[in-house]
């Protein structure tokens, strides 16, 4: 099977998989880092590939959206395999999913470029003005509240305490979004995350100004 039609295939199988999604990694977060992926890849002159499949994949076996990691690795492998995927780039794909995460500043160091454009292309999807939109959406979610003034924001946190620790949405920028536009592996992944940065930066001034603070 050729290239293009494993990555439409595997779009499809990604939006069914996704439809009911309601944390904020839907199909359409997955579109959009999948075409910042594209974007990035080329200018760096990564294998678009691999960038394009472990974007389209790379929440299929997040712990916030499945139960179970390992049976949901397992699945994308043999979706993998069963398309026809080379075994290299197998490989490739499933190490980009497993190491990418933020998981509370407690990731794995990045092997790749292909892996380093994964990540700036899923991270520039948690800042700007759909960042902002979708941390809300996945506090309200979670039974977070949106903001509480004697809640203070955590400076360091294990896994568990990132994934399960009483915080807010409010908070969320400070113990990640904010730390992001640092983070980017990428010539233009810097580029891209520091116009979304300053806007995180506005609308926190102006929700300051709203509530009182």
């Amino acid at each position: 099977m050729d290239q293009e039609r494993i990555i439409l295939e595997t779009e499809k199988m990604v939006r069914d998989q996704l439809q009911e999604e309601q944390t904020g990694h839907d199909w359409f977060h997955i579109d959009r880092v999948t075409r910042n992926a594209a974007a990035i890849a080329e200018a760096e002159n990564a294998d678009v590939f691999v960038v394009t499949l472990a974007a389209l994949l790379h929440d299929l076996a997040d712990d916030k959206v499945v139960d179970d990691e390992t049976e949901a690795l397992q699945d994308i492998e043999d979706w993998l395999t069963g398309k026809g995927v080379a075994e290299t780039d197998v490989r490739h794909v499933m190490k980009i999913i497993q190491t990418i995460s933020f998981k509370g500043g407690n990731g794995q160091a990045l092997e790749s470029l292909e892996a380093k454009v994964v990540q700036d292309a899923d991270r520039l999807d948690a800042i700007g003005a759909v960042g902002i939109a979708r941390c809300f959406v996945y506090s309200g979610s979670k039974g977070s509240p949106m903001y509480g003034p004697d809640i203070k924001a955590r400076e360091s946190m294990t896994k568990e305490e990132y994934r399960k620790g009483k915080s807010t949405a409010v908070n969320h920028f400070y113990e990640k979004l904010l730390k992001l536009r640092d983070l980017m592996n990428t010539r233009r992944g810097y580029e891209l995350a520091d116009e979304r940065h300053k806007f995180m930066e506005t609308f926190l001034e102006q929700f300051y100004r709203e509530v009182g603070r």
